[in-house]
C-alpha cells in the first residue's frame, strides 16, 4: 500500500500558482508579548496567564482592531533580560509610533493596556516579524525558520519570529511593522534581499503580499504600479480613488514626488477552485483573487 504523500500547503499553492497581491490582511496597530516557552496552537489565547489580565489585555486589543503575536528571538539561547512586550501604531505621514516594555509576571502585561491609549515614541527602527508558528501551522515552522535564521544573521536586533500573521501557504511570510508590510514566498536568500531593500525605503513587487492600511483591491492596484513602474519607498504612492463596481474596481494611485506618475488600474475579483488552503485545515476553502485587467499612465 502506497502511503500518500504528506501535504504542505505552500507547496500546493506555488504549484497552483496563487497570486500574492492583495492578500495582507488589514491592521494599523500590533501588540507583540515576547514568550520564550513553547506558542500554543492559537498564540497569546492559550497562553497560561492571569486570566483577568489576558480578558484585559484581549478586550483593550479587540477595541483597538489590534493583532496581538507572540514573539521570540531566533535560536534557543535564552537571553537573561527580562521578556519584552510592544505596541507598534501605524500612522499614514510615515511617522510611525512604538512603546516597549518588560514583564516580569503576568500583572506587568496589563500596562498594554494603558498604552494603547498612548501616542507612543516615534523615530524607532521598525520590527521584522517572521512567522515560525509550527504548531499553528507546518509550512510557517518548515519555511519560516530559516528565514528568520538569515534576517537575524544580518538584522540582530530588528528581527523577531512571530505567531501566526495570516496566509500561511504565502509562508515564509515576513511583516514589517509598524510599517504594516506584507512579504510572502521568501526563502532566506531573497528575504534578506527584499527586507535589505525595505530597510532603505524601496518596497518592490516581488514577493510584496500588500499595504494593511489597505483593501485587497487597492493592495492589488499598487503592486501593479510598483511592477510597472519600479520600486519605490513605501508612501511614495497614495491610493487617490477607488470606485468599486460589484467585483470590479478603479483605483487611481498616484506619485507623491516629483516624476512619479498617476496612474488608473482596473482591478477584477475572482473565487477560486475550493482547496485545502492550509496544512492542518483539511476541509476546502475558495480563495479571493485580485486581477489587474488593466493599467494606464495618466
Amino acid at each position: 500500500m502506497t502511503t500518500p504523500a504528506r501535504f504542505f500547503c505552500a507547496d500546493a499553492a506555488r504549484l497552483r500558482g496563487d497570486p500574492l497581491a492583495g492578500t495582507a490582511p488589514y491592521g494599523a496597530v500590533w501588540i507583540l508579548i515576547e514568550y520564550r516557552a513553547g506558542w500554543p496552537a492559537n498564540g497569546f489565547d492559550g497562553l497560561p496567564l492571569e486570566p483577568e489580565v489576558k480578558a484585559r489585555v484581549h478586550a483593550a486589543a479587540r477595541a483597538a482592531r489590534a493583532r496581538v503575536l507572540l514573539i521570540r528571538r531566533h535560536g534557543r539561547g535564552r537571553p537573561e533580560e527580562p521578556p519584552r512586550w510592544a505596541v507598534l501604531r501605524y500612522e499614514g505621514d510615515g511617522a510611525h509610533r512604538q512603546e516597549w516594555g518588560t514583564w516580569h509576571d503576568d500583572r506587568d502585561l496589563a500596562r498594554i493596556v494603558d498604552v494603547l491609549d498612548a501616542p507612543g515614541e516615534r523615530g524607532r527602527p521598525p520590527v521584522v516579524l517572521v512567522c515560525a508558528h509550527g504548531l499553528h501551522d507546518t509550512c510557517c515552522a518548515v519555511r519560516g525558520r530559516p528565514v528568520a535564521r538569515a534576517l537575524s544573521d544580518s538584522w540582530p536586533e530588528l528581527v523577531w519570529e512571530c505567531t501566526h500573521v495570516g496566509g500561511d501557504r504565502f509562508a515564509a511570510n515576513v511583516v514589517v511593522a509598524p510599517d504594516g508590510v506584507y512579504y510572502g514566498n521568501l526563502d532566506a536568500t531573497s528575504a534578506v534581499a527584499v527586507v535589505g531593500e525595505h530597510l532603505v525605503d524601496r518596497v518592490r513587487a516581488d514577493h510584496l503580499r500588500g499595504y494593511t492600511d489597505l483593501v485587497p483591491a487597492q493592495q492589488a492596484a499598487l503592486a501593479a504600479v510598483l511592477r510597472h513602474a519600479g520600486p519605490a519607498g513605501r508612501h511614495d504612492y497614495v491610493v487617490e480613488e477607488t470606485v468599486r463596481d460589484g467585483d470590479r474596481w478603479r483605483i487611481r494611485v498616484t506619485g507623491r514626488l516629483a516624476g512619479l506618475s498617476a496612474f488608473e488600474v482596473e482591478i477584477h475579483a475572482r473565487r477560486a477552485q475550493p482547496h485545502q488552503l492550509t496544512c492542518r485545515g483539511l476541509s476546502l476553502s475558495s480563495a479571493v483573487y485580485y486581477e489587474v485587467a488593466s493599467l494606464h499612465v495618466g
